[in-house]
């Protein structure tokens, strides 16, 4: 059942993991939830109703894309990024902070805000917090993010702090312009690098912001996995229970079970959309690489006990010619299954931690990705030995 106004209730707790739902006129997001990436109001090479239909109740738009092109002003006079890409569901759009970090070549940042170039036409821009919640205002966004600076990691401390405190400035700017929008929300940025005290600091302040939901960004940039942990285990005692809690673009499978059993109830990543693309798929047995030879004539599924059709009915060796003859449909397939695969991940964690037996679970889960590895190493040994003997043939 929807609502008028933005709620979040947690139903289950299990130690520190717990699942529950955000509700908005557009829908309810169960949690913990992955949000497929719609960078330019499309999840690449999938239709909006096969997003839904695997069990995604929000997808994420990107700021700095859509306000380059096709223009937030544009999408605002067609109807709404919700109208415009048929998804009539909930959508959370970032800042765009984190674009203008890794994509303008050539960038100022300042109090105002930042100053870029367009990675399209060189274009110059200024996005300032007052101006990105402008465009996610326009694009029509459920969830809007503040505006943030992000840092590459490692960084010194005082890069961190001066790029945290300038973050919790402009939390407090796009506060003031998001105002009051029932039924739709505005989540702040914790930052502050790899250093403990800065980010305590950070979520301590904005959890005085009073805002509807947080988010931990900064991570997931060039970070070991046991930092980002450390940093989530640092950061979740002062994010306020009864608010969301969100870690920014994160990650692998694994990356997103160890931040649930630390808190986290939303999640976002570039990476089993791009993964299928390129050839590779996640599966209850790991990770394949479908362009390796070792899959020519393998005419076993992805998955025969998957729902999903692109993991239990193509054979493998179907999706290697695809994927190595550059196929469109090799990465609609692939990226399917990656998909289909995150979704069952999530509603098999949301299930065990409401039956209470997360840790069991997610040693299930762990045991079925380090068999595949096994069981991977030894199909690739006996293919090298059958390689050997028909050459000496």
């Amino acid at each position: 059942m929807t609502t008028e106004t933005f709620t979040f209730t947690v139903n289950k707790t299990d130690g520190t993991a717990r699942t529950g739902e955000i509700r908005m006129p557009r829908g309810v997001i169960r949690t913990p939830a992955f949000m497929p990436v719609g960078t330019a109001a499309t999840v690449k090479a999938m239709y909006p109703d096969q997003v839904k239909a695997l069990g995604a109740d929000v997808v994420l738009g990107n700021t700095y894309h859509l306000m380059l092109r096709p223009g937030a002003e544009r999408v605002a006079r067609l109807g709404g990024l919700h109208h415009f890409m048929n998804w009539p569901y909930p959508i959370l759009t970032d800042s765009g902070g984190f674009q203008v970090m890794s994509l303008s070549a050539l960038r100022k940042i300042d109090e105002t805000g930042v100053t870029f170039q367009s990675h399209i036409d060189g274009s110059t821009h200024v996005l300032t917090p007052e101006r990105s919640i402008e465009i996610q205002g326009l694009l029509g966004s459920d969830i809007q993010m503040q505006l943030d600076e992000c840092v590459k990691l490692p960084c010194s401390d005082e890069v961190a702090e001066k790029a945290m405190r300038l973050s919790l400035r402009w939390a407090e700017r796009c506060r003031v312009a998001f105002g009051e929008q029932p039924g739709k929300a505005m989540f702040g940025i914790v930052q502050g690098g790899a250093v403990e005290r800065l980010r305590i600091e950070s979520a301590r302040e904005l959890a005085g912001l009073d805002l509807k939901g947080y988010a931990i960004g900064g991570l997931a940039v060039g970070e070991p996995q046991e930092v980002m942990l450390r940093m989530i285990e640092t950061v979740e005692p002062h994010m306020p229970k009864e608010k969301p809690r969100y870690l920014m673009g994160v990650g692998t499978p694994d990356d997103i079970v160890e931040a649930v059993r630390r808190g986290v109830d939303m999640f976002d990543c570039v990476m089993p959309t791009r993964a299928g693309r390129h050839g590779q798929v996640f599966t209850r047995h790991g990770r394949m690489n479908l362009r390796n030879a070792r899959f020519a004539e393998d005419t076993s599924p992805l998955d025969p006990e998957s729902k999903c059709t692109a993991s239990n009915t193509y054979s493998r060796a179907y999706l290697h010619h695809l994927v190595r003859s550059n196929e469109i449909l090799g990465m609609m397939l692939l990226t399917w299954n990656n998909l289909a695969y995150y979704q069952e991940l999530m509603a098999g964690l949301r299930k065990a931690i409401g039956e209470g037996r997360l840790e069991s679970y997610i040693g299930e889960v762990k045991e079925g990705w380090a068999k595949g590895e096994r069981d991977s190493k030894a199909e690739v040994g006996q293919h090298a030995n059958n390689m050997a003997m028909a050459s000496e043939g």
